[in-house]
């Protein structure tokens, strides 16, 4: 079969892996800061948090911004359930914005208009987090000033986009955001197994998301109540979680950051290589905002709504040839959690409908030509049938 996405780890991965399970530190040592000043310089933001995956960085992400009980917090519907359901984790009632047909991102004029009448009711967001669905921005410009006129704070769900571009700047930069979040889940852009890494501008976040990570707690002085008895000592000084990345991932997350310009690059080539040959067929590739550069985590195709075939049909043809696609992702207002506590089909018809339409090919780095052309092979003789 050939996979929808997969990690690419190398010798030098290896033994970049190796040397710290051979030195004083496997936990808690001095690669994690260095894989954090890695990302951060890369993406040009002054401060980063590695955290165990993504989903953690986003629960401190809420917290440090003071998400809690009673608040709203709004995202996509399209997105993996880790985007809403670090706003449950904090008491808070998360809604869904629905997308732009084109992009499959948050659209930034639904959204104005749903805080145009937010405001009426006195239900403003607290925090909207934008998720840069398959490595393409949102409109990040246009959410940022609402962000001014509205009082949000704004989270960039980025799990899918590092290497991606928006505007002048690589996303990451957290220009139009006061948080923004990765992923280094193995079929992301890079991979430290498992992991995740808040990047932000600001001291005061960094320094609540550093203790959030690690139960509470400091052994920096100036933070402290007290002086400290010893060199031994130690303060919790808040309530946290074990949520720290290891220095085995963060050593893998090094190495793999020295290729993330070549896979991205790779991915972009996959990618035209699909417009070209699938652009004729009765389906939708991929459109790009002229305002982005995206770091194509998914190639999503939509299956045009005027013909008769369904997306099953196809799902089923393309793994009995030897291809496996996946979809990203089922609303998730309509997952069964969600509806259990209140949210309804028809909340978000753009979502709905894409989700009925759209399918994931298989892309990735070590992704060859000969398997690219049978995928394209496969889809090309599945309308000729």
């Amino acid at each position: 079969m050939i996979p929808y996405g997969r990690q690419d780890v190398t010798k030098s991965d290896i033994d970049t892996v190796t040397q710290v399970l051979q030195s004083d530190f496997l936990t808690q040592g001095p690669v994690t800061p260095k894989f954090e000043k890695k990302i951060a310089q890369y993406c040009g933001a002054s401060y980063g948090v590695a955290t165990n995956s993504a989903t953690s960085a986003l629960h401190i992400a809420c917290l440090a911004l003071g998400l809690r009980e009673g608040d709203y917090m709004w995202t996509s519907p399209i997105t993996f359930v880790a985007s809403a359901n670090c706003g449950i984790y904090c008491g808070a009632k998360v809604d869904f914005v629905d997308i732009d047909m084109d992009t499959y991102n948050i659209s930034s004029d639904t959204l104005e208009r749903r805080l145009i009448q937010a405001e009426k009711k006195g239900e403003l967001p607290k925090i909207v987090i934008p998720v840069h669905f398959s490595g393409q921005s949102c409109e990040m410009e246009k959410i940022y000033k609402l962000s001014k006129k509205y009082k949000f704070k704004i989270i960039e769900d980025a799990s899918h986009a590092i290497g991606g571009r928006y505007k002048e700047g690589l996303i990451g930069n957290c220009k139009y955001s006061d948080i923004t979040v990765f992923s280094f889940h193995p079929v992301k852009i890079i991979t430290t197994g498992e992991g995740g890494m808040a990047l932000t501008n600001s001291r005061k976040l960094s320094e609540k998301m550093t203790l959030l990570r690690s139960h509470g707690i400091t052994r920096n002085p100036n933070l402290m109540t007290q002086k400290p008895d010893g060199d031994w000592y130690y303060q919790q000084i808040g309530l946290g979680y074990n949520y720290r990345m290891t220095d085995i991932q963060a050593a893998l997350g090094i190495s793999q950051m020295d290729r993330l310009d070549k896979y991205i690059k790779k991915r972009n080539e996959i990618a035209k290589k699909y417009d070209n040959k699938l652009e004729s067929l009765p389906i939708k590739i991929p459109y790009q905002h002229q305002d982005s550069d995206s770091a194509y985590h998914l190639y999503v195709i939509l299956l045009n709504q005027e013909i008769s075939t369904s997306k099953k049909t196809l799902f089923e043809w393309l793994h009995n040839h030897g291809v496996h696609t996946s979809i990203h992702y089922i609303p998730v207002h309509m997952q069964p959690y969600y509806q259990d506590i209140g949210y309804k089909f028809g909340r978000c018809p753009n979502a709905e409908n894409y989700y009925q339409r759209a399918i994931s090919l298989p892309i990735y780095p070590a992704l060859s030509n000969s398997d690219q052309y049978t995928v394209i092979g496969a889809i090309n003789n599945f309308f000729k049938q």
